[in-house]
């Protein structure tokens, strides 16, 4: 009898605890996502589309905490330091200096590029098949598109003799390999016979003052380098180009729908969708040291003949024909 009821008790609390455990609620994933720009982000759609493709909706079964730097690089580090301490279950940065101070305030939390240079050249991953650490995502290799958008401009405007380069230092310049953007550039230019005036700048009153320094040496055309600092001031950019009646080639569709001539990159939207991806299969338990970065597999051509129109240029039937989308 004693051993029965000892089997009956044991069953008892077996099937209690059970039940106990059953009720309990399922834990809720919290995400941090670290923008080093302020809150007007034309990209955060993209990953939240990304989330309920997978069956992610905001508030009801995941959590997003967004942290906002304004575009002061200088407060990266401590606002991924508030995620860390929320004990988010994975960061998500959309630059290269946001994935830099994550890793910084954690080694063990996982964290996603939506965008950023090349993390293996900037140390934040040992290779792109097997990262090795806790930085997984996507990364764009600029210095592979810089050629590509000078071809664009010479076969758009063969009579071009000289091109200003307005590019930033900190978004090139790998330690171990130069500034490759800048060598593509140089080499690109160079083979189609153009005079590449190179304008490094660090600031947007840098910027303002290249602008004031162009009609000096009067360029036929201006290209741009994708980096933070350019997009975040991309409408004063596209602006004091077209002051100068400029013929500009920009990184992403952002600046041709603020009014630049040409763009030519890589699908950012696509990018965050994707990151979305990586988000949903490290919470399901991958190991971001084992999840290959990947690079952007979809580029578009943004011509915007309004702009064209306004500063008096005709764009050849030809790249018209090339354009994935056009402006008018």
């Amino acid at each position: 009898m004693n051993k029965r009821l000892l089997w009956i008790v044991t069953l008892l609390l077996f099937a209690i605890g059970t039940f106990a455990e059953a009720q309990q609620p399922a834990k809720i994933p919290r995400v941090g996502i670290l923008f080093i720009g302020g809150r007007d982000q034309p990209h955060l759609e993209a990953f939240k589309q990304g989330l309920r493709e997978r069956g992610y909706t905001e508030g009801k079964n995941i959590v997003l905490e967004y942290r906002y730097a304004e575009g002061k690089v200088d407060r990266l580090p401590s606002l991924a330091a508030e995620l860390v301490q929320l004990k988010v279950d994975v960061i998500v940065t959309t630059s290269g200096n946001s994935a830099r101070a994550a890793t910084e305030a954690t080694k063990t939390i996982p964290i996603v590029l939506t965008t950023g240079a090349d993390p293996v050249k900037t140390g934040l991953a040992e290779s792109l098949a097997k990262p090795g650490g806790n930085v997984t995502g996507f990364s764009i290799i600029e210095e592979d598109l810089s050629g590509k958008r000078v071809e664009i401009l010479k076969e758009t405007f063969p009579k071009m003799t000289r091109v200003a380069y307005l590019w930033n230092p900190v978004a090139v310049a790998y330690p171990a390999s130069g500034n490759l953007s800048y060598d593509q550039v140089q080499k690109a230019t160079k083979a189609v016979g153009v005079q590449l005036l190179s304008y490094k700048v660090s600031s947007l009153a840098e910027i303002e003052k290249a602008f004031a320094d162009m009609p000096k040496v009067r360029p036929d055309a201006l290209l741009v380098l994708q980096s933070p600092l350019m997009t975040l001031n991309s409408k004063k950019i596209v602006e004091l180009a077209l002051k100068q009646r400029l013929a500009g080639m920009y990184p992403t569709r952002q600046f041709a729908e603020e009014g630049g001539l040409m763009a030519y990159g890589p699908l950012i939207g696509d990018l965050y969708r994707r990151a979305a991806t990586y988000v949903d299969k490290i919470l399901k338990g991958a190991n971001a040291a084992d999840l290959p970065i990947e690079q952007p597999t979809k580029f578009e051509l943004v011509i915007n003949l309004k702009t064209a129109k306004q500063i008096g240029l005709t764009i050849p039937p030809n790249i018209l024909a090339r354009a994935d989308r056009v402006i008018r």
